[in-house]
Order: structure tokens, then sequence, then C-alpha cells
């Protein structure tokens, strides 16, 4: 699973303080021991990271100036590489919110679609004429809730599905040239969101979630075999298939079913 990594020298991160990112970077520096990392976020990453290989650009993404400063420094900094070589673009940064819309705070939601929907395709398109010229990846980290419409997460879920379909979208423009696209689709990984809605961890069924560890894995195995989308696990897989076989008014109806059961859980414990 190596093999792949190895080729790239530089990789251009979002949201990789914590999660699926910091455990995606410390994956990347491990396997590839030259490659220089980019990371675009507002909280620096680990001090486990050597500052001469993990290069921090503070950002707050859903910012579209900060964005642009950052995007452009980033360029810069790789012109200045003798070597060029392909670039792995991670568009991992993304956060949801959890209740009915009529309750959620109006600037949440809109920043969920400034950081989820907009800093994704705004910063690939900055950095898009950099990969065609020196080849490279785009890995978009989307979600299982791409799948279905997500009743009480109805923001949350209909960003990944842009995502989701953005990038499946992409990668065909891309046929033919030198840079390939990979969306990511996990289920719930690791405990953030679910400690700020208050729980110690995802009262989901076991099997459903994951390790950001495991996240990176098949992140890692999906880009050696080539592939456009990847969904985490097989009972993921399972589930993602059956709700495209499924009326969309149906399957509206379970995941609320199944979400509001996750409320009742919370409420109980408040």
């Amino acid at each position: 699973m190596s093999k792949e990594l190895q080729k790239f020298t530089t990789l251009v991160i979002t949201g990789g303080s914590s999660g699926i990112g910091d455990n995606f970077i410390s994956t990347f520096i491990t396997i590839n021991k030259n490659a220089l990392v980019c990371n675009l976020s507002r909280t620096k990453p680990s001090e486990k990271f050597p500052s001469d290989r993990v290069c921090h650009f503070p950002c707050d993404l859903s910012d579209s100036q900060q964005l642009k400063d950052s995007s452009g420094a980033i360029i810069e900094l790789l012109a200045q590489q003798p070597s060029g070589g392909p670039v792995l673009l991670v568009n991992n940064s993304g956060f949801g919110s959890y209740g009915f819309f009529k309750d959620l705070p109006r600037e949440n939601e809109l920043s969920m679609l400034d950081l989820n929907i907009r800093a994704m395709v705004d910063l690939t398109s900055r950095l898009l004429p950099l990969l065609l010229e020196r080849g490279g990846t785009i890995v978009n980290i989307a979600s299982t809730a791409a799948f279905q419409p997500t009743p009480t997460m109805a923001t949350y879920g209909a960003t990944k599905s842009f995502v989701l379909d953005w990038s499946l979208s992409l990668a065909d423009e891309l046929r033919g040239s030198n840079v390939r696209c990979l969306v990511v689709c996990p289920g719930p990984t690791g405990t953030a969101f679910f400690k700020r809605a208050g729980f110690e961890g995802p009262p989901l069924p076991s099997g459903v979630g994951h390790t950001a560890s495991f996240v990176t894995q098949e992140i890692v195995t999906a880009l050696e075999a080539k592939k456009h989308l990847v969904v985490c696990g097989y009972g993921n897989a399972l589930l993602a298939c059956l709700s495209s076989k499924l009326p969309k008014r149906w399957v509206a109806y379970l995941s609320g079913w199944i979400l509001r059961k996750v409320r009742l859980k919370l409420l109980k414990r408040s």
C-alpha cells in the first residue's frame, strides 16, 4: 500500500490538526520520507510532526479571503520546489450539526455550506492547474450521509451529497489527464461530533463507525487500486447500496426514524 503514497512529492491537506487529517499526515510522512506536507486549518497540527516536513498555513477555510491568501502562499512555495513531482490534495475539513433545522442557528448552517462545499471547490479550482502540470490526485472526504436524505442532519447530509456527486463528475472530466479524483465516504468516525452533542461515543450499532486509522487505510488502499469511490466498511457499503435502490421518500423516512431515536437518547441524557 505504500507505493502509491511514495510517488507524491507534496501533500496538501485541509483539517490536518485532528481526526482523519491528523492520522493521514502521520501515515503519509511515515511512508514518504522526503515529501512536504502543507496543512490548511485554524489549528496547528500536532507537535509530533517535524516542522521541517509539515508546514502549517493558518486559515479559516470558510473565509474566502483567507483561503485565497493561504492557497496562493502554497502555490508560491511549491513553485520553488526544484524537483516538482505529483501533488496529493486531500479536502478533509468539514463539520456537521444535529437537530431540527428550525432550531439550529442560521449562521452555523451557512458556515457549514461555506466549509463543506465552497472551500473544497475553491481550493481545488486554485490548485488544479498545478496538479494538471505536475500530475496528482484529489481526495475528497464525503460521508455515508451522502447517499440519503438525513432529517435532523439535513444541511450536513446535503453538503456531503454535493461532495459525492461533484467528485464523481470531476473524476469523469479528468479521465485521460494525469490527475485522478477519489471520493471517500466514511461512516461515523471518532467521537468529536457526538461528544459535541453530549454523547461519550457514537450511539450507533457496532460496525457502523470506524477509527480514523481505519479510514486512512481505506483511502490508501483505494488510491492503490485507482478507485474513484470508496465507502469505508462492508456494512456501510451495504447500507449505501440499499439506499440507492429504495425510493428517496422511503429512505428519508427511515433515515429520519433512526436519527430521531438518536435524538431521544440525547434528550434522556440531558
